[in-house]
């Protein structure tokens, strides 16, 4: 069986290195971004399997990617974690009107973290597909 591919988005390195190393120690493929330009581009090209999306990153927002894959026939069966630090906590609710899967709040904890990201990853897929 392959590893399960995540996409992180962050324009923080120091974030998107720990992230990293966190998630890889629960063997999961990392794949990276620092902006939102960047980020769709490799949620095109790699179909990732999950992504866990920065709120405020350059080019374009989280919001903006996250509505851009889940409109998109190919892509809206990717779930998405939005997560940020600034301003506001964001609720569930709020997290889901941008099309958002779930949401967490930075700084997280590991272990909230990938329990929410497995919960995703074994959730059946609830996309219909047209004839």
């Amino acid at each position: 069986m392959s590893k399960k591919r995540i996409l992180i988005v962050d324009d923080e390195p120091d974030v998107l290195m720990l992230t990293s190393l966190r998630l890889r120690k629960f063997d999961y493929e990392i794949l990276t971004a620092i902006n939102g330009r960047d980020a769709f581009e490799v949620i095109q090209k790699e179909k990732p399997d999950l992504v866990l999306l920065d709120l405020i990153i350059p080019i374009a927002y989280g919001t903006e990617i996250c509505r851009r894959v889940k409109s998109d026939e190919n892509l809206k069966h990717i779930p998405i974690i939005l997560y940020t630090a600034h301003g506001e906590v964001m609720i569930d609710e709020k997290a889901k009107s941008f099309g958002a899967d779930d949401y967490i709040a930075k700084p997280f904890d590991a272990e909230e973290l990938t329990n929410k990201i497995e919960r995703l990853l074994t959730a059946p897929a609830v996309c219909k597909t047209t004839a």
